[in-house]
């Protein structure tokens, strides 16, 4: 039996590493409010854990026809149902979901080692993501690509880059969505220094990336398995000051057609294949599951060879090695009915709410 389990909080517990570590009411909430949503990949016979079996099942019917072959189960259920379960799906690995299941019962031995734990905390680092984005450049060199991040381990070197980089976006290695990052212009105000220099002290270092001037936000989803990693689509989100707004629901095709008024289909075909081999060669045997790369069209800089548009790719602005909202998003694009409506989580002052709504003409509403 397969259990599936919503731990939205996972970026923050990455960044405490800490088994004991309790997420912040507003992750407990969302946690709590969408904890339904595995239902939407989860295969026939599957669990999923949630707060409250009977709201789920009322939500989860709002987006799927047929809800009988996944079944919602409660940490009590959890407890009887322990001896069954032979693999665990949460929305991502760290030491702290780990601990809440094997208090829960389920066996050791059908979750990953401490070690494999270790490494893939040390993946999910955005130090990571630049040096694989260095390696994607270097195999695309004649590519309309741009993109740099820079990794200091201290607030004087923190300064000294800012000075070389000019107008940046600094963020902790490790942080959630639009959590851990601020803009700098150059000179640090007294706040973002003390800021920065926390998160050194927590986190042993610091990322600083040019400041880009963005026109898309999109992003590549991909499983990574026995074989290697795979592509399996495109998510078109929305998001505002760098925290997620929603996402386009929408075919491939259509999808790609929103992207090709920036980019060629052929570039992204090119960039995706890369990621792959890239990815491959580094998570295979570390990490199975989903995971996302985050990326955006860039207008009007210096850093890249332009398309004659005047539009670069930055093919890699973060990798999440967990499940994605575009990864929701391809699950309930499946499901059928949703075309050409938007994705959004919207919070109603006291509880999170999963809903699409529809566009006018190319603009969501």
């Amino acid at each position: 039996m397969i259990l599936h389990i919503f731990n939205p909080e996972h970026d923050i517990a990455l960044a405490y590493n800490n088994k004991y570590f309790t997420a912040p009411h507003a992750g407990r909430q969302l946690r709590n409010d969408l904890d339904y949503l595995p239902a939407l990949w989860a295969g026939d016979g599957d669990c999923v854990l949630v707060e409250n079996v009977d709201s789920a099942r009322v939500h989860a019917r709002r987006f799927m026809r047929h809800t009988q072959h996944v079944r919602f189960v409660s940490k009590h259920d959890i407890v009887c149902l322990a001896g069954e379960i032979d693999r665990v799906f949460p929305w991502g690995w760290d030491s702290a979901v780990k601990f809440q299941l094997e208090q829960m019962g389920v066996p050791v031995s059908v979750m990953p080692a401490d070690e494999a734990l270790l490494a893939i905390r040390e993946l999910s680092n955005r130090k990571f993501a630049s040096l694989i984005l260095q390696h994607l450049r270097g195999v695309m060199p004649n590519s309309p690509l741009l993109g740099e991040s820079f990794y200091v381990e201290s607030v004087e070197g923190l300064q000294s880059q800012l000075y070389a980089t000019g107008k940046s976006i600094i963020k902790a290695p490790w942080s959630s969505s639009g959590r851990g990052v601020r803009y700098v212009d150059t000179v640090m105000d007294t706040s973002i220094a003390k800021w920065a220099s926390n998160t050194i002290a927590r986190q042993g270092g610091i990322m600083v990336e040019p400041y880009y001037n963005k026109v898309r936000d999109f992003g590549m989803e991909f499983v990574s398995d026995a074989d290697g990693v795979h592509y399996v689509g495109l998510s078109v989100f929305h998001t505002l000051n760098g925290a997620y707004m929603g996402n386009s629901l929408a075919d491939e095709e259509h999808k790609r057609g929103m992207l090709e008024a920036y980019v060629s289909a052929e570039l992204l075909n090119e960039v995706s294949d890369n990621i792959e081999n890239l990815l491959t060669a580094e998570l295979r045997g570390i990490y199975t599951g989903a995971l996302g790369v985050d990326m955006m069209i860039v207008a009007n800089s210096m850093g890249g060879k332009h398309l004659d548009g005047g539009f670069c790719l930055h093919p890699m602005v973060e990798i999440n090695l967990r499940r994605t909202m575009g990864h929701v998003a391809l699950a309930l694009s499946a499901k059928g009915g949703f075309e050409r409506r938007m994705m959004r989580i919207d919070y109603d002052g006291s509880h999170y709410h999963l809903h699409t709504v529809c566009k006018e003409g190319n603009v969501e509403r």
